[in-house]
């Protein structure tokens, strides 16, 4: 263990910055490796916990964690609480009521830089890739499938493009309705994979004005988007008050069951291995609690693991697990549909997406800056970031709230309690915490975490440059 984690870890700063300036350093090393390394694997600072998350099938990491005596094993008694909406739980973090929570990836980074509620969070932990899509009325789906190809079997050809959905759009706003779509928070994944899938069909989302009072995310729109709690979503929809939402699963499906909407694009489709939730906690818990905080990793790199070895085979059980009443809620069937490797689009078309869901493959779990820029891209890009950043603002921002370091302890610890091997694990001697540039895109556009302000430039719809609202 190096001088720097156990700073992180004893929280001794005074002593720290002593020991590198005066002939206390070799006491202090005698202290540091008779006592405090063995404390650090001995007990957490904290048992007992309370954790919050939204009755989606991606909070899976923290239950699993939870019913397979994961968090126990790390000495952790926690208890897991369903909470009304992401404000709520955001808002319950910041002020101490919740230790930690299943979050919008989009969240700490919001929280962090001030758009809402200004609080230092951070993430550790990234719980999955992929898992939401996108669903449109009954109605609204006659209309697109005139514009939509179709395969050999008589079945639209996936992935379909906004591009089906502009003429729908383009009527109502002729016969001056509006066109009313829903996502579940203002910085939340959905909302910025629904406005990146209408631009990229050439509709405009709309523009927030943050500085001029306006977070709307409105301004400029062709259609409306707007928050709605993702239970809600369905239930809103058959009312008639939007024509289409973004969400994570169950609620995708659970319209397919009930017959009232279409899901037309997985996120999957949108963007290959996309990060989506994580789980965040406050920067103040995280420096009073190290050890905790990375006991808490432990377990749930555990749990992701489970989720996903043996290709899936945990899967069915884990959906029995998150149908309980105090999880998700949902059918078995409903669940099942998306988690067990399967998606299914208009009524009986159902079609094998084995990455919809996924929480380990492909280093899910890790924490990367790339992540972290390509959610601060999208702030910017809609005007949520009203003003031009540098290369190395976003970079910094990234690295205050994405935190690798704790994940690595996490995982090295694991290795060394012989429960993981170093290969499920990016080489964290190698590791910058940047994927390679990405083209999996819809539009085909290469996204470099390393070089924000060159990606927002290749966007025909979106602030870029100097662009202000």
């Amino acid at each position: 263990m190096n001088l720097k984690s156990l700073e992180t870890v004893l929280r001794l700063p005074n002593l720290i910055g002593l020991a590198r300036n005066s002939t206390a350093t070799l006491l202090l090393s005698s202290v540091l490796v008779s006592g405090a390394a063995q404390a650090e694997l001995d007990y957490p600072e904290k048992e007992e916990l309370k954790f919050g998350f939204i009755k989606l099938t991606d909070m899976a990491p923290l239950a699993i964690a939870y019913e397979k005596g994961y968090f126990e094993d790390e000495g952790l008694y926690v208890t897991l609480e369903a909470q009304a909406n992401w404000k709520v739980l955001l808002d319950r973090v910041i002020d101490g009521q919740l230790d930690g929570a299943h979050m919008l990836a989009g969240q700490p980074l919001g929280a962090t830089i001030g758009y809402g509620t200004k609080a230092h969070i951070i993430t550790a932990f990234s719980m999955d890739l992929n898992g939401n899509g996108i669903t449109v009325s009954n109605d609204v789906w006659e209309e697109m499938k005139p514009n939509i190809a179709q395969g050999a079997d008589g079945k639209p050809v996936h992935p379909i493009s906004a591009s089906a959905l502009k003429p729908v759009v383009d009527r109502y706003r002729s016969e001056g309705k509006p066109f009313n779509m829903g996502m579940v928070f203002p910085v939340s994944t959905h909302n910025y994979e629904l406005r990146y899938w209408l631009a990229a069909g050439g509709i405009h989302p709309g523009y927030y004005a943050p500085a001029k009072g306006d977070t709307s995310g409105q301004i400029d729109a062709d259609a409306m988007l707007s928050v709605t709690p993702p239970p809600q979503m369905p239930a809103t929809m058959e009312a008639g008050t939007i024509h289409g939402y973004c969400v994570g699963e169950p609620w995708n499906q659970q319209a397919v069951f009930k017959g009232i909407g279409v899901p037309v694009i997985t996120d999957y489709e949108i963007w290959k291995n996309n990060p989506e939730k994580v789980f965040g906690v406050s920067k103040g818990w995280a420096d009073e609690y190290p050890i905790t905080h990375i006991r808490v990793v432990k377990a749930m790199i555990r749990a992701a693991k489970w989720l996903d070895e043996n290709n899936n085979a945990n899967r069915p059980e884990a959906v029995e697990i998150l149908s309980k009443s105090q999880y998700v809620g949902a059918d078995y069937d409903v669940i099942a549909n998306s988690m067990t490797g399967t998606f299914e689009y208009e009524k009986g078309d159902k079609r094998d997406v084995p990455d919809f869901n996924v929480f380990f493959r492909h280093n899910a779990t890790y924490p990367y800056y790339s992540d972290a820029i390509w959610y601060l891209t999208q702030m910017r890009r809609w005007g949520q970031i009203a003003e031009p950043k540098s290369d190395e603002w976003f970079m910094k921002t990234a690295k205050e709230v994405y935190r690798p370091d704790i994940y690595a302890q996490a995982a090295e610890s694991l290795i060394e309690d012989g429960l993981m091997q170093a290969s499920d694990f990016p080489a964290f001697d190698k590791e910058d915490g940047f994927k390679a540039p990405q083209s999996d895109f819809i539009d085909g556009i290469t996204y470099d975490g390393k070089r924000p302000n060159d990606y927002l430039k290749s966007f025909q719809i979106g602030l870029k440059g100097d662009d202000q609202i």
